[in-house]
């Protein structure tokens, strides 16, 4: 599998760092966004660039992460999209983009790191 780059939105600077660490572990670049406005400019820069979103649902003022995921899916319908979440689980099934996995807080990296590989496998089937 060639390098993939993950944009990675969270709005706490210490789990953002440490998600990002285990992602780099793992082989992904790694783009990060700390609010969701600043996800959409580095989306929006260059779209083709971006193979997967991992995004945490509340992220202060500005977009949600749930309008994150809906504005990506507008340009790339196939993108892999995982939600992590300390209290937004039970708006999933409402808000949530189709074939995205949300992962509630806390959690450990490994789970992040299978969601990705499992919709990564499945949007290159796709």
């Amino acid at each position: 599998m060639s390098c993939r780059i993950v944009l990675l939105v969270e709005d706490e600077a210490l789990i953002l760092l440490d998600i990002e660490a285990a992602l780099v572990d793992e082989g992904f670049q790694v783009v990060t966004a700390i609010n969701g406005s600043k996800a959409i400019e580095a989306f929006e820069a260059d779209p083709t660039h971006i193979d997967a979103v991992v995004t945490d649902i509340n992220l202060g003022k500005g977009p949600s992460g749930w309008e994150l995921a809906r504005q990506v899916r507008q340009r790339k319908p196939e993108m892999p999209i995982v939600y992590m979440t300390g209290d937004s689980s039970h708006e999933w099934e409402a808000e949530g983009v189709p074939n995205s996995v949300l992962i509630p807080k806390p959690f450990v990296h490994a789970q992040v790191i299978t969601a990705l590989a499992t919709l990564i496998s499945h949007s290159n089937q796709a």
